[in-house]
């Protein structure tokens, strides 16, 4: 009999009463001043944005007819009137004739631009990100840090369509509902799971699983443990994963890397609740909560006869989407403060704008991981207390791999009709693919298979690359066994 698959999934049934989009501007970050907070402002009620310096403030005002929000800041880099962000007929004109500093829209000066979403905009020392996207429901027109939904650090942020999943998990929280995360590798599905755990209320333990790690001939011992003597090494008697988690929540890490003899061990697990450790003649009661973790598409797996469907079915509760952090940028500042904070020395540093402007405009294909690696790295390095931009890897300093945003000159600013937008860069070159693989490879120590997951790619095109480029596979392995 075929097992029928229900879930809560966000971005199916719910897709039809998706909010519409609302244009909204996000200060990140103030490169003098990165422990600041940031905020959102909600424009589509609208007519004029203006920016100065001055203590920080948020005033919605009526001027002669005109709905104007008024943002101070305290950027002693900023003018007393730094420009304003108007709506047009076309569209969002950043128009800036006057200030001494001018503007730098996604990391060129301008001084009257027409925006698009996803445009960095800096003023003075201030980032901002303009976003024309949907947001939370109840979501209200001004919101800093400290007023950010979620319960729990890791499930807030300034993405109106995370959030709205975040309210969800929250929601599920208590209950007894699966859930499956799904996000590529270092988007924070862990600390995800860990916040679930933090917010069930239940009093076991938080236990985490690397499912492709389970070595193939000690499975069942290593989650369901085993007693003294059971097999020749069983010096003692041990509880194993699965009862380590019992009134508490089990975390499948990667559980799309299970193999056969694994998946059926669990479904056992999901179905019975209960173990049967290696040497013991009858079943032990668990009661665990289950969290799962794949950056692989279960569905295709099942259809291709790679995991098992009744698995999935006991997995497939509410599925959450992590989306990477290039979609994230509004959270760059947010998730910035939460690691520095964790770093020694972090909380003192500052940023040069040139670094915090390579941080807003880079890909981060390893996501909020490779984040926190190139903190911790240029902490070390800013000696002075100040973050540069040489302080930051070759790829962060060299500018973005894909096509930015486009922005549409506005009339009167010089740019002759047809020429490139704006911040218009050529895509990457051999020499940032053969860096980028480098850095992967050396990362996973050779293993081809974990670089074309990190690329989101196939093996066999890798493998393309590497003989195109003439980069030695062994050579990372090599490294590893040394």
């Amino acid at each position: 009999m075929d097992t029928t698959i229900t879930s809560i999934s966000l971005g199916r049934a719910e897709e039809e009463a998706a909010p519409s989009a609302r244009p909204q501007l996000v200060l990140v970050a103030i490169s003098d001043e990165p422990q600041a907070p940031s905020s959102r402002h909600l424009l589509d009620d609208v007519d004029e944005v203006r920016f100065g310096r001055a203590e920080r403030s948020v005033q919605r005002l009526t001027v002669e007819g005109r709905r104007i929000l008024e943002l101070r800041i305290p950027d002693r880099r900023m003018s007393s009137s730094h420009g304003r962000l108007v709506r047009g007929s076309s569209g969002w004109l950043l128009d800036d004739p006057e200030s001494k500093n001018g503007a730098v829209v996604d990391g060129a000066v301008t001084r009257r631009l027409v925006i698009g979403d996803g445009a960095v905009i800096e003023l003075g020392h201030t980032f901002f990100v303009f976003r024309n996207v949907a947001v939370e429901r109840n979501a209200p027109g001004d919101i800093d840090d400290a007023a950010l939904p979620g319960g729990v650090p890791a499930l807030q942020t300034y993405d109106g369509a995370l959030a709205e999943q975040f309210a969800t998990l929250g929601r599920v929280a208590p209950t007894e509902v699966s859930v499956l995360l799904q996000g590529e590798t270092g988007t924070g599905k862990e600390l995800v799971a860990r916040a679930l755990h933090e917010l069930s209320g239940r009093s076991g333990a938080f236990v985490a699983v690397n499912c492709g790690a389970l070595p193939p001939n000690l499975i069942e011992a290593e989650l369901f443990g085993h007693r003294r003597g059971a097999f020749t090494g069983a010096v003692g008697e041990r509880l194993g994963l699965v009862r380590s988690a019992d009134s508490g929540t089990l975390f499948l890490d990667e559980v799309g890397e299970l193999p056969p003899a694994s998946q059926a061990a669990f479904l056992r697990v999901l179905q019975e609740r209960e173990v049967v450790p290696v040497g013991v003649d009858h079943p032990v009661k668990v009661d665990v909560r289950l969290c799962a973790a794949t950056l692989r598409d279960l569905e295709a797996l099942v259809a291709a006869g790679q995991f098992r469907r009744d698995l999935y079915a006991r997995l497939f509760g509410l599925t959450i989407a992590l989306p990477p952090l290039r979609q994230r940028r509004v959270d760059l500042g947010l998730l910035a403060r939460r690691l520095l904070a964790l770093i020694p020395g972090g909380p003192q540093v500052r940023f040069a704008p040139a670094a915090l402007r390579a941080m807003l405009r880079h890909d981060w294909l390893l996501n909020i991981r490779e984040l926190e690696k190139v903190l911790t790295t240029a902490v070390a390095l800013a000696t002075s207390g100040v973050i540069e931009a040489g302080h930051l890897p070759e790829t962060l300093r060299r500018g973005p791999r894909s096509e930015p945003t486009s922005q549409q000159p506005a009339p009167g600013d010089g740019t002759p009709p047809g020429a490139a937008p704006v911040g218009a860069v050529a895509r990457s070159s051999d020499d940032e693919l053969r860096e980028q693989l480098i850095g992967l490879l050396t990362l996973h120590h050779g293993n081809v298979l974990a670089v074309s997951k990190a690329l989101h790619t196939r093996r066999t095109q890798v493998y393309r690359w590497l003989h195109r480029l003439g980069i030695q596979v062994e050579t990372f392995r090599r490294r590893a066994d040394s």
